[in-house]
């Protein structure tokens, strides 16, 4: 770090320190008044002639006091700034700010967003047009030049998002609407990795001819990202990945596995050697916890790279077994499921047919929607099954059939198995065959069970043979050394039917007493996929959007701009702008689609060849202080240090003295001692010192301050629980004052400014509502103060509890938040009704706007308000409200941060969303709850309307 630097806005006014001498000069000559004191023959002494008299000099300690003062004003009024920015722009062109805004940017997104701000704020005052260009957005991102203002409004708009940068577009469009302009100041605020297309992107920059080029590159230290998860058999690996240009030391991070309501199954480190840049992690857990993961992160994850996600496959599937042999129990070592079911047990739920009837049992067992039936050795079907394994294999299912006697004596045409089968079997080995058992062949790397180590000893003695045609070798998963195939599969519908040309118990094979045969059954599980997803050509399957990631790795409701994935066997899609990372499907089963692919990797930004003169920078550099208040504040404290210098130095402390019985004239330290007294009793907070007089005049009945209560009742003021966290009750103060000014806008009410409230000391009848934002490291409020809120609720006041939580909050779930706990804590002393999300026909659904969904800043909880009594003629009503009001209400969605504008009318922080339409939707809430609390239920009330006219007519 570079050593402190100061500058001054308006350095000309430091020429005043000159006048310092002639200001000492004169207070040199001007002594304070003497002290007066009495003495009782005044009358002689007035008839005494007078003497001229020189002044005496003043203390120097008084003139070294008022020349520091002096000092002080000229300083302040010289607006010293330290460390100021240096100005980084030069040129008189358009300023073109490059932001990457991809997942590698959200680490540490507000010091990028502030160097962009920088620049942008630079170019304004200069008066120069602003380019602002985000290279994770798709062509609806404007870059036209437009004013400093314009574009701070899209910057603080802006968010990362949870996939790649695309610097070739974002430099395509500027390169479309600024060709042509010269004097142009080129600024790259990269996320310092390399991406497909930066080269090209460079090329369309440098053909603009910029006059100057700023590249702006992070550190990558700590940057991790996960590329893959293997719920293997003895463990479940995760493979990990960081920049090329930190793999010379060893590293260790610690990755955490999570169920689908964020409670931790387990914890794994992450290590990484000297000299790679890969690592892996292993969760030795139960496979019955392993079945419940639902996402693996690293521990502090801040974007979409450190979190991988699972989906079904990694889930408990449901299997369905059939076989046609009777004799299961006599002899259960040659049952054909008897190895099966050992081998699937510890990842699967088994259904087993109910009946020997085919015809019924195999219907039965497709209506469970299984995800695999697995045909033990049957070989004919009866017409009402072959119906029912067709059905379910065109909707995305998995038949898994092996061979045997039954399958090999089956002379009739079999369109559900995926090759054409010779009559008969091949016998290799035996007194009457010159063939030897054949071993099994290492499986291509091709093949869906790429990876799966076949012993040595693994020998296949029988099998049924498949007929050579053009497609046999695409069909082909596994074969025996000879090339003979042992394991056939093919696609049907959105399905697929796999064939395993041996027996499924160690009659024809030894595969089936093998570790080879558990993997092959697991992997098979492993691919198998719900029967919800609808199916397309050639196996292709178009899954809606379920949750998806934002640029912090949290899932989230999809916006409108996400749309369908389509999945093809053989393809793995590519996550985009309109398909982020996250889950496509629906609840009964989706498709995880994570950012990095097993073979991703992450490289440094190359040196860029900008066509103008290059400034490498960082982020983060040191912020600017403005000295001027500070400045100030010392001479104010001058001031009053001088204030009690003359008091004591003119006699004023010693008459007040000899009023007080046993006061002793004061010594020269008595100013200090005073000032510093008067500095240890000062007040921290004025206002509550305010309110803990005793003895004010403007303390009314009950201690009530009088002017606040006016000033309470005079107008309607929003209310907001003082936390003690700063950063929390400015949230809150903006978040009212924002949404105060909605509903001026919009309604005939027009709220006061909104109203700091103190638990402990306040009156809370003054206001309708009291937001009070519950975080888990806020103080617990004492027993009186919760007795208060109580009182007030009782008394028709509403309280609106906005617990600390993301977008995936559900006040209903299982898992318990930091910030629910503390909640709970509040309430177990609070005398709460029952609680019900708000329904469809509430009052709040139809108060001002028509909603149903109450959104803040996130969308995932839902808004609790008291649980109504449902009347027999509820279908008659619009409204099944009470007569009352809910005396509280609760939720996750940050209410505050969506409503939340600075004193420029900007938003203060970004919703979930991108749509703009999540925010319009949290002030229509907002406005809601405000006409709710205010009016109650006057909706409810208009059925009444006919009656009371008729009788009003009457």
């Amino acid at each position: 770090m570079g050593g402190l630097s100061l500058s001054f806005g308006a350095p000309l006014v430091l020429a005043g320190l000159l006048a310092l001498p002639v200001i000492w000069w004169l207070l040199r000559l001007t002594p304070p008044r003497p002290q007066t004191e009495a003495f009782p023959p005044l009358r002689i002494l007035e008839r005494v002639a007078k003497r001229e008299e020189t002044p005496s000099k003043s203390p120097w300690w008084l003139t070294l006091l008022r020349l520091a003062l002096a000092a002080f004003v000229i300083l302040a009024l010289a607006a010293p700034i330290l460390n100021p920015r240096q100005s980084a722009l030069t040129g008189e062109g358009p300023v073109v700010v490059l932001l990457d805004n991809g997942w590698a940017s959200a680490r540490d997104w507000d010091t990028r967003r502030s160097a962009a701000e920088a620049l942008i704020r630079e170019a304004g005052e200069a008066g120069r047009p602003v380019s602002l260009a985000l290279t994770a957005e798709g062509p609806s991102n404007d870059v036209a030049p437009v004013e400093a203002a314009t574009a701070l409004e899209r910057l603080g708009a802006a968010e990362p998002r949870p996939i790649p940068v695309d610097r070739r577009a974002a430099a395509a469009r500027l390169a479309g609407v600024l060709n042509g302009q010269g004097g142009i100041s080129l600024a790259l605020l990269t996320d310092g990795l390399d991406a497909p297309g930066t080269v090209e992107a460079a090329d369309a920059l440098r053909a603009l001819a910029p006059v100057q080029s700023l590249v702006y590159r992070p550190s990558l230290a700590g940057l991790v990202g996960l590329t893959a998860a293997d719920n293997a058999t003895e463990a479940l690996r995760v493979a990990g990945l960081r920049p090329d240009g930190e793999s010379a030391a060893p590293a260790e991070v610690t990755l955490r596995a999570l169920d689908a309501q964020e409670r931790e199954i387990g914890r794994a480190p992450l290590a990484f050697a000297a000299g790679s840049a890969t690592g892996e992690a292993r969760f030795e857990v139960p496979v019955e916890l392993r079945n419940d993961i639902a996402r693996i992160e690293r521990e502090g994850a801040g974007d979409a790279a450190a979190v991988r996600l699972v989906d079904d496959s990694f889930q408990r599937r449901k299997v369905g077994l059939v076989t046609g042999e009777a004799a299961d129990l006599a002899q259960p070592l040659l049952s054909p499921l008897y190895y099966i079911t050992r081998a699937l047990e510890p990842f699967a739920d088994l259904v087993r047919a109910e009946s020997a009837d085919l015809g019924t049992a195999v219907p039965a067992l497709v209506s469970q929607n299984p995800s695999i039936i697995v045909l033990a050795d049957i070989g004919v079907l009866p017409e009402p099954a072959r119906e029912a394994l067709t059905g379910f294999v065109d909707k995305g299912g998995v038949l898994l059939r092996f061979a045997g006697p039954r399958l090999a004596a089956s002379t009739a045409e079999d369109d559900l198995v995926p090759v054409r089968l010779r009559g008969g079997e091949r016998q290799l080995g035996g007194a009457l065959s010159w063939s030897e058992p054949q071993r099994l062949a290492p499986i291509p790397p091709e093949s869906p069970l790429a990876g799966i180590l076949i012993p040595d000893d693994v020998t296949v003695s029988r099998q049924i043979l498949a007929e050579p045609s053009a497609e046999l070798a695409g069909r082909t998963w596994a074969s025996l050394a000879d090339g003979t195939p042992i394991i056939t599969a093919s696609a049907r519908g959105a399905g697929s039917i796999i064939l395993v040309h041996t027996t499924a118990e160690a009659t024809w094979s030894n595969l089936p007493i093998s570790g080879a045969f558990v993997d092959v059954l697991r992997r098979v599980v492993t691919l198998s996929r719900g029967t919800s997803a609808a199916g397309g050509e050639s196996g292709a399957q178009v899954l809606p959007p379920y949750r998806v990631m934002n640029g912090e790795g949290r899932l989230v409701q999809p916006g409108p701009d996400v749309r369908p994935l389509t999945v093809r066997a053989g393809e793995a899609p590519v996550p985009s702008a309109d398909h982020p990372p996250g889950l496509y499907g629906t609840s009964e089963g989706y498709r995880a689609l994570n950012l990095l692919q097993a073979d991703a990797r992450l490289a440094a930004l190359p040196e860029l060849d900008l066509g103008a003169p290059l400034t490498t920078r960082a982020y983060g550099t040191e912020d600017a202080t403005d000295l001027t208040p500070w400045l100030f504040a010392g001479a104010l404290a001058l001031f009053a240090l001088d204030a009690f210098a003359l008091l004591w130095l003119n006699g004023g402390l010693s008459r007040l003295g000899r009023r007080l019985p046993g006061a002793r004239r004061p010594s020269s330290a008595l100013p200090l001692l005073l000032l510093g007294t008067a500095l240890l009793a000062w007040p921290a907070d004025p206002a509550r010192a305010q309110t803990r007089a005793p003895n004010e005049a403007t303390q009314g009945l009950d201690g009530i301050d009088a002017q606040k209560a006016i000033e309470a009742t005079e107008t309607t003021h929003l209310a907001y629980v003082q936390t003690g966290d700063v950063e929390t009750d400015r949230i809150s103060r903006q978040g009212l004052s924002g949404l105060s000014q909605f509903v001026a806008s919009k309604t005939a009410l027009e709220p006061g400014a909104p109203e700091a409230v103190d638990i402990e000391r306040d009156e809370l009848s003054f206001f309708p509502i009291l937001y009070w934002p519950v975080h888990a490291n806020a103080p617990m409020p004492t027993q009186a103060a919760i007795s208060r809120v109580d009182a007030y609720m009782k008394q028709g006041g509403t309280v609106l509890f906005d617990v600390e939580g993301d977008a995936a909050g559900d006040l209903s779930g299982a898992a318990v938040s930091p910030g629910q706990r503390r909640l709970r804590d509040i309430l177990a002393d609070l005398d709460v009704p029952p609680l019900e999300p708000v329904p469809a026909d509430h009052v709040l659904t139809k108060a001002f706007y028509i909603l149903d969904s109450f959104p803040g800043r996130h969308t995932g909880s839902d808004l609790w308000v008291e649980s109504l009594t449902r009347n027999p003629d509820a279908q008659a009503r619009p409204a099944s409200a009470g007569d009352g009001v809910s005396s509280i209400m609760i939720t996750s969605n940050d209410f505050a941060s969506a409503w939340a504008v600075d004193d420029s009318g900007l938003f203060v922080r970004p919703t979930d969303s991108a749509d703009p339409a999540q925010r319009d939707y949290a002030y229509r809430a907002g406005v809601n709850i405000v006409m709710y609390v205010l009016t109650g239920n006057y909706k409810a009330d208009q059925v009444h309307v006919p009656a009371l006219l008729e009788r009003l007519g009457q």
